[in-house]
């Protein structure tokens, strides 16, 4: 079962990144739609990726010396 759920969310994401790239080609008004939504679900996981990580870049053995 969560193979199939995988796989599902595995398609969606190739077909958006499909969409985004045919939007830059022109393609029809529903491919455009598909490829802003893309973009806003990319962007959402990118600005909720940036604050879970806490103190930026920081390395872990560096003691400044």
């Amino acid at each position: 079962m969560a193979v199939a759920v995988l796989l599902g969310v595995l398609a969606l994401v190739v077909g958006g990144c499909v969409c985004v790239v045919w939007a830059e080609r022109g393609g029809p008004r529903w491919v455009r739609v598909v490829a802003a939504l893309t973009r806003g679900a990319g962007e959402l996981l990118h600005s909720a990726g940036k604050g879970s990580r806490g103190g930026g870049n920081r390395s872990s053995g560096d003691d400044g010396d």
